[in-house]
């Protein structure tokens, strides 16, 4: 793509591309209430901790759910999760109320279990919830396989895979599927008064704004289970691998981001940043990260995400205009100012109640583009940090000789189902200043 090429060709491109891989393509989806059923059919890709409260929020959002398949690269976590969720349901569900009905015959095992699940019939909803690196190719597929998508954030790891996100995007919309992500502030009641308060004309121009994401480090590291290969080893310990999750600014801190760009309208034009690496046991992730967003027209956003146990811990936005200011996910002061309310909606139950209600109505969400955008923020800040350059949207979008426009971190998801997979070594991490772009 040379800088002539608009978005709009990028994307008729990419969803062609997308389009001639599948027979499904172009058709749109019979197989939710075809019988005369309400049911809403749900299987799962992916079934570690985020896999099993995706699922039970799905349970709890619509009484129709019933949740029929799972797949994952490892049997113990399918145990895990059955035993998990069979708990849940004799907490929540009223004798002898059946929503569950995983057989052996609907779970699935391995690297390519996605597409035996996607096989199945009869199947409406695909919640993914595999790690970062597996979303765009489950994703696709999904959407190749006519399934109505909820997809955790964020949208992959790097350039190339988040485009593909933002194709089956597009090719979601042409097959009339809805896509959910789970950047669950965007169906938040509170962040959602006040984004229209703030479209309104609540604090005037946004000029400027700062993000958070300070907290201490979550995910403790899993021993090598003997006789686990370096594959089923980096999915056990995913968050431990910047090839698999992002990098902490892109696994965790794409919710903040999202919500700066959401809030202010577009997503920034550039990013200049740095951080660093000093704690962690296993792995190749930085401790934290500290960059200046450009947004153009004069408008600039701070963000600071850290991983260290100890220290003191934000987790929130603000943003500046020309007569006042808003927390998102709180006040608004200045010249309007309205007080901080909560609100009883679990926003990671309201997402799930949003994308059913849209099969229903049969108004299709698309909410690929902005988690991709999201995606692409944190990653832009990413790259910014690891080699000290300034890095431009349009180098991850449109410049394809820019040296990150390719950027595809390895290993790739169809490296796991190629059984190719090495393990990077640990420690070993991009240094500014002398980083080649391979990150």
């Amino acid at each position: 793509m040379n800088n002539a090429t608009t978005r709009r060709d990028f994307l008729k491109q990419s969803v062609a591309t997308l389009a001639a891989l599948t027979p499904l393509a172009g058709t749109v989806p019979t197989g939710v209430f075809a019988a005369g059923s309400d049911r809403i059919r749900v299987g799962i890709i992916g079934c570690g901790g985020r896999g099993t409260g995706a699922v039970t929020n799905c349970l709890e959002a619509d009484p129709a759910v019933e949740i029929v398949a799972v797949a994952d690269a490892l049997s113990d976590r399918v145990a895990k999760f059955k035993d998990q969720l069979t708990k849940w349901c004799q907490e929540h569900l009223k004798e002898g109320e059946r929503r569950v009905k995983i057989t052996p015959d609907t779970t699935f095992l391995g690297f390519d279990s996605y597409r035996k699940l996607l096989a199945i019939r009869p199947l409406d909803v695909v919640v993914i919830t595999s790690s970062v690196v597996f979303h765009p190719l489950h994703l696709e597929a999904a959407i190749q396989a006519g399934k109505h998508v909820f997809v955790e954030k964020p949208a992959g790891v790097d350039p190339v895979g988040v485009r593909r996100v933002i194709a089956a995007g597009e090719l979601a919309k042409q097959k009339g599927l809805s896509v959910v992500a789970g950047t669950q502030r965007r169906h938040d009641p509170v962040y959602i008064e006040n984004h229209k308060a703030v479209a309104d004309g609540a604090i005037g121009k946004i000029i400027s704004g700062r993000v958070w994401w300070c907290g201490g480090d979550p995910r403790r590291v899993y021993d090598r289970v003997e006789g686990e290969s370096d594959a089923q080893f980096m999915v056990r310990n995913w968050y431990q691998f910047v090839e698999m999750c992002g990098d902490h600014i892109v696994e965790q801190h794409v919710h903040n981001l999202d919500v700066a760009n959401w809030f202010i309208g577009r997503p920034p034009q550039l990013a200049l940043g740095f951080g660093g690496r000093a704690r962690r046991e296993l792995g190749n992730r930085y401790d934290f990260f500290s960059v200046d967003f450009d947004y153009g027209d004069d408008v600039t956003v701070h963000s600071m995400s850290r991983q260290i146990n100890g220290c003191y811990q934000r987790t929130s936005e603000q943003l500046v205009g020309a007569t006042g200011s808003v927390w998102p996910g709180g006040k608004i002061t200045g010249t309007r100012p309205r007080p901080a309310r909560r609100d009883t909606v679990n926003p990671l139950v309201q997402e799930h109640v949003d994308l059913i209600r849209s099969i229903r109505e049969g108004k299709p969400l698309s909410e690929a583009r902005g988690l991709a955008e999201a995606t692409l923020t944190a990653i832009m800040g990413r790259i910014s940090a690891y080699t000290g350059q300034i890095v431009r949207l349009t180098d991850l979008t449109e410049r394809k000789d820019s040296p990150w426009y390719n950027l595809a971190l390895s290993p790739t998801a169809e490296d796991f189902e190629k059984g190719t997979v090495k393990l990077p070594p640990t420690g070993v991490v991009p240094l500014p200043g002398a980083a080649t772009p391979t990150k």
